[in-house]
């Protein structure tokens, strides 16, 4: 008979041993709770500590046909950033802007968000300064934080390192729903200008960095402050903004002619990529780079990596984080109320109908994009100095 070798520890195995400080959760709870109840509005039942979040649905009943819409998203590699940095307050508005403003891009109102944080090591301080800023990010976009989730997973990821996820859950009237359908050629192509990289290709610009040999603490005199505090910039939230405008040209009566026809968040994969999706087979939105110049730390980046422009292109904003597409007779009053509401909004270019000699264009030509068969971009000149 074999003897079996059973392995044996001098002290008992606990959880705290094996990595998880169940009370520092606990203390991040009572960190974070108040800034959490500040973004609930009277929809929101219960109180924080509950297994689900409640929202009181029979606010909906105002609504002719109310449609729910959805979505989830993280800010990718940004998150090494914030950890070199040791400066964890803003990425939390990094993950709404991400999430609420792809809800926005069909015309819905983001009711509530939920969050995910996945860390090594618990310190509540660090839990709670992320909750906070997703709580700053609601409080901006409108809609309450109802829930979320702190998951400790040592042996997984190191004792400083996290990654953070949400998801939200908005509402549109069904005869208000924005998007491709409602784009006609002559309509005129808004953009509103981003507050930097956001929270997207952080990969390409992390890479950049360090094949410079540059430190995040390194002031940039073309960015007037350090490399680190310019990528650490949180995304602007265009929500509100947008939200005010399609009340404001739209109405609430719905129709097939609606001045505002759609609004694309231009995330990874570029202004193009991303403007297409909202676009119909068969037009395809003139952009010219000329009407707006180049931030700079788009150029820094450029340069210091020597990156084609085409894959700037199609890796990061470049300058603009949101787009809207209104018909040409609602263009000045879109862009000057828009500016009003504090975002520099601009006429960047118009939609026709696609030629051969675009589709000849090569990179400046994107048809389609993300698994949506739809409309193209065609970037025409250089940006303006």
């Amino acid at each position: 008979m074999t003897e079996q070798n059973t392995p044996h520890t001098d002290a008992p195995i606990t959880y705290a041993t094996a990595g998880v400080d169940v009370e520092a959760g606990d203390r991040a709870v009572e960190l974070m709770k108040d800034a959490v109840k500040a973004t609930h509005t009277p929809e929101v039942l219960g109180g924080i500590g509950g297994f689900a979040g409640m929202w009181d649905a029979s606010a909906l009943l105002q609504y002719r046909k109310p449609l729910l819409t959805t979505s989830t998203d993280g800010v990718g590699t940004k998150v090494a950033i914030a950890q070199t940095l040791d400066k964890h307050d803003t990425i939390g508005q990094d993950l709404v802007g991400m999430v609420v403003d792809d809800i926005v891009v069909v015309g819905a109102k983001p009711l509530f968000m939920t969050d995910y944080i996945a860390c090594g090591k618990v310190v509540p301080e660090r839990i709670a300064d992320i909750v906070r800023g997703v709580a700053e990010g609601c409080r901006m976009a409108g809609t309450a934080l109802i829930g979320g989730e702190t998951a400790e997973h040592p042996g997984l990821l190191g004792v400083d390192e996290y990654d953070v996820a949400g998801a939200a859950t908005g509402v549109v009237e069904a005869d208000m729903v924005l998007g491709a359908e409602r784009v006609r050629p002559g309509d005129v192509v808004i953009g509103m200008s981003s507050s930097g990289i956001h929270s997207n290709g952080y990969s390409l610009v992390r890479r950049v960095v360090n094949a410079a040999g540059w430190n995040l603490d390194r002031h940039v005199d073309e960015l007037g402050r350090t490399l680190g505090e310019e990528l650490l910039e949180p995304t602007r939230i265009y929500t509100g903004a947008c939200l005010e405008l399609v009340e404001s040209l739209n109405g609430k009566a719905g129709g097939e002619d609606l001045p505002v026809r759609g609004f694309s968040h231009v995330t990874g994969g570029g202004l193009a990529a991303n403007l297409a999706r909202v676009l119909p087979q068969g037009l395809m939105a003139t952009v010219d780079r000329d009407t707006w110049s180049l931030p700079a730390i788009f150029r820094l980046v450029g340069d210091l990596g020597r990156v084609p422009q085409a894959d700037l292109e199609r890796t990061l904003n470049l300058g603009v984080g949101m787009v809207a597409v209104v018909a040409p007779e609602a263009a000045e009053t879109a862009i000057t109320q828009l500016s009003g509401a504090g975002m520099d909004a601009w006429a960047m270019g118009s939609v026709g109908e696609v030629t051969d000699a675009a589709a000849g264009a090569g990179e400046d030509f994107v048809q389609g994009a993300k698994g949506v068969d739809g409309g193209a971009v065609l970037l025409t000149g250089d940006y303006a100095d």
